[in-house]
């Protein structure tokens, strides 16, 4: 018999009942996700009711368990339909999701399994898997054989992580230079995503902002708001845009590489969403540059076809993430005793992750890398289809030709309500998701394509209700 505790702390009866196997609570669930899969057309769905929701979910939890089908029953029935499905074929707004039936059930196994990746130590297998996802983006991206990173949570913590790597590795140098310390800045463009701004927020620099006439940064541009510039000194990083979120416009990055190395800087790329156009078989060449960064992002939740939450941070040389990010205690010494490998946990601001990448993996070696480019060159193919009909419109102006599959157009006459109360029309009858965006100062439409199965005819009826 174990010795029984004495005092205030005895062994709760019972205590494992959350962690035993329940047969028909799994098939409660595995039949409700086989139905999700096999949907041909995942629905729009809908905007919720506060009150109804807060009703729907009243005293849910409390001290006594519940039946799972009676809570699974209030989801189907109360929740789910209020989750816009960023995973439908009728979703054009921000940027859409459209993960591969592989992906997402990989992912269950990775939720089902609790896979982390947090080190070498304890998780080898995930780590492999997901480096050699990752080795595939490098590769794609023209980085050398020692570039390597991680998977984070998204675009946002990819560029945070990356951009506290240049400031520190600036510091660094600086120091041993023997320079004083100084706030630092790093050369953006008026169209940089909103993280880069937040990230520089958190970091403690600057912005030094370059304007952009069509939402593209410009090698002469840049070179003049440089030349402008009373004292450099103080300036760390370039970042340029492979496919704003915007308008999805491809920086010029070989003139935003040049730059950087011509001044020493760091060079990151934020290609979250638009990296993946590389993939391509007809616009590589639009991506020259991108094979010099110090760092570069994409998201594979986003036009790599993986679910929620995953994004790619990569490095030319990971041994300088390793520098920064690596998190010192006497707990943790047991992973980093051996200098060669590099942990997942050391190369972002994150110590614990699960294994986000995997999905991306399995489903990579599943489906091979031609159905990727398929997928990809059908999202740009919809949205040069719907830029050519809006420009047979007399009705409809194009604001630009799109670089992907992102197209920003105006209705003529319409003003911001009228926009906004043409995405909630077609939101009500599920025609599709589609909401206003702003274009210098102005209200404009937009549209986004990357699920493989939207069609021209849904392109048509959406642009139908223009009329």
């Amino acid at each position: 018999m174990p010795k029984q505790p004495s005092g205030d702390f005895p062994f709760p009866a019972d205590a494992d009942r959350m962690h035993r196997f329940d047969p028909e609570m799994t098939g409660l669930i595995l039949e409700y996700v086989a139905e999700r899969l096999a949907m041909h057309e995942t629905s729009v769905d809908g905007l919720g009711d506060r009150r109804h929701l807060e009703q729907a979910v009243a005293g849910l939890i409390g001290d006594e368990p519940r039946e799972a089908s009676a809570v699974l029953d209030i989801y189907v029935n109360h929740l789910a339909n209020t989750i816009l499905s960023a995973d439908s074929p009728r979703y054009h707004a921000f940027i859409p999701a459209a993960p591969t039936k592989a992906s997402l059930l990989f992912d269950m196994v990775v939720s089902a399994a609790s896979l982390q990746g947090c080190s070498w130590l304890e998780a080898a297998g995930a780590v492999i898997a997901e480096n050699q996802a990752l080795r595939v983006m490098s590769d794609l991206a023209g980085l050398p054989a020692s570039a390597g990173g991680v998977f984070v949570s998204g675009g946002s913590a990819g560029n945070l992580s990356a951009l506290v790597v240049a400031r520190d590795t600036a510091r660094r140098a600086r120091i041993q230079s023997g320079l004083p310390e100084v706030r630092m800045r790093v050369v953006v463009s008026d169209q940089a995503h909103s993280s880069i701004k937040n990230a520089l927020n958190i970091t403690g620099m600057d912005a030094l902002i370059v304007p952009t006439l069509d939402g593209r940064l410009e090698g002469g541009v840049l070179r003049e708001t440089l030349s402008d510039d009373a004292d450099l000194s103080d300036v760390v990083a370039v970042v340029a845009t492979a496919g704003t979120t915007n308008a999805g416009i491809i920086d010029d990055l070989a003139a935003a590489a040049a730059v950087a190395a011509e001044h020493g800087w760091w060079f990151h790329v934020d290609g979250a969403y638009g990296g993946a156009g590389m993939l391509s078989r007809h616009l590589r060449d639009r991506y020259a540059g991108v094979e010099r960064a110090d760092s570069l992002v994409m998201d594979p939740h986003k036009w790599w076809f993986a679910p929620f939450d995953s994004a790619a941070l990569i490095y030319r040389d990971p041994r300088l993430a390793k520098a920064v990010h690596t998190q010192d205690a006497s707990y943790l010494d047991v992973i980093h005793e051996d200098d060669e490998d590099f942990n997942p946990s050391d190369l972002a601001y994150h110590l614990t992750r699960r294994a986000r990448g995997m999905a991306l993996w399995f489903s990579m070696a599943v489906n091979g890398l031609d159905a990727y480019r398929d997928a990809v060159d059908h999202s740009l193919a919809l949205a040069r289809y719907a830029a050519a009909r809006i420009d047979e419109d007399p009705d409809l102006h194009l604001i630009r030709e799109p670089d992907l599959s992102v197209v920003l157009f105006r209705r003529v006459g319409w003003l911001h309500a009228d926009y906004e109360a043409w995405g909630q029309r077609l939101l009500h009858e599920q025609t599709a998701f589609v909401t206003h965006s702003a274009w210098r100062g102005e209200t404009v439409g937009r549209l986004v394509f990357l699920h493989p199965a939207t069609t021209t005819e849904m392109v048509d009826e959406v642009l139908a209700t223009l009329g």
